[in-house]
């Protein structure tokens, strides 16, 4: 059974429908502190096990004009998996909108940023801090270029590259108590980041990924309109398998980790429609 103690530090219910500004939201909030356990008692003899939990992060931008663009992949695919799992997203906190709830046994806190892309970092770095979430245990989800459009990879590590927001993560780098965690957002690609283990402070690359592909713009289309342009039907229909498949993913890595069910997923995906270098 899963449950949890108190409320989130600042949290707010949050109706459905598109996010209401943060600034009258914050003015709703009311400080608190918060834990989230699991509990197996009954089968260890009275025993309480305690699971830690996961923060797993899509990164996009807020509003309508970027709904269902290849730019807020990541978005959906916090969509996905609140859906498939039943988490509600109804709770803003640390300017995300969160959802809490499990995977199994596990607790997970779902987090859908409402400030702007480089800015990730003020939701991420305050959550994983407030939770007790340790690197291994964050993932994050966004786009990427360099796979074509729906074809997914699972790695537990890689670099960052040179990603606009870095900066904006460093300010919060002390704050998870387990020295340095580094979160990618370039404008390129799904991403899932998972921490292989607890890395030395200067070690980003010890964060693993996991990608769905949105591919390459045509001809000499300027980059940025191409990120925040919607799919074509075929595409969508590529990008809606991928994230299908991609709950799946996680649901693999949030109860077993890189395991061989990982390398097998990523084999499959390496053929799915082109040739892929892994």
């Amino acid at each position: 059974m899963w449950y949890a103690i108190s409320c989130p530090n600042s949290c707010t219910p949050h109706p459905r429908g598109p996010p209401q500004s943060l600034k009258f939201l914050q003015k709703r909030s009311v400080p608190t502190s918060f834990r989230i356990r699991a509990s197996l008692s009954n089968q260890y003899n009275g025993a309480t096990v305690e699971y830690t939990p996961w923060l797993i992060v899509g990164l996009g931008n807020p509003g309508k004009k970027y709904h269902r663009t290849r730019h807020n992949v990541g978005f959906e695919m916090i969509d996905a998996i609140s859906e498939a799992q039943g988490i509600p997203m109804n709770t803003i906190q640390s300017k995300a909108l969160v959802g809490i709830g499990s995977i199994g046994e596990v607790p997970i806190l779902l987090a859908k940023p409402q400030a702007y892309m480089n800015f990730s970092g003020e939701s991420v770095g305050p959550l994983a801090a407030h939770y007790h979430v340790p690197l291994r245990h964050i993932l994050l989800a966004y786009d990427e270029m360099s796979l074509p459009n729906g074809v997914l990879r699972v790695q537990p590590k890689g670099g960052h590259g040179h990603h606009n927001g870095l900066g904006n993560f460093r300010k919060y780098e002390t704050l998870v108590g387990i020295g340095r965690y580094v979160i990618s957002q370039v404008a390129r690609g799904l991403h899932i980041s998972a921490g292989n283990g607890y890395p030395k402070k200067s070690n980003s690359k010890a964060v693993g990924r996991r990608v769905i592909g949105i591919g390459n713009p045509p001809g000499n289309m300027d980059l940025k309109a191409y990120l925040l342009q919607k799919f074509s039907a075929l595409e969508r229909h590529q990008i809606d398998e991928a994230l299908k498949q991609g709950v799946g993913a996680v649901r693999s890595l949030v109860l077993d980790g890189f395991s061989q069910s990982i390398t097998r997923f990523n084999l499959g995906q390496k053929y799915k429609y082109h040739k892929v270098e892994l």
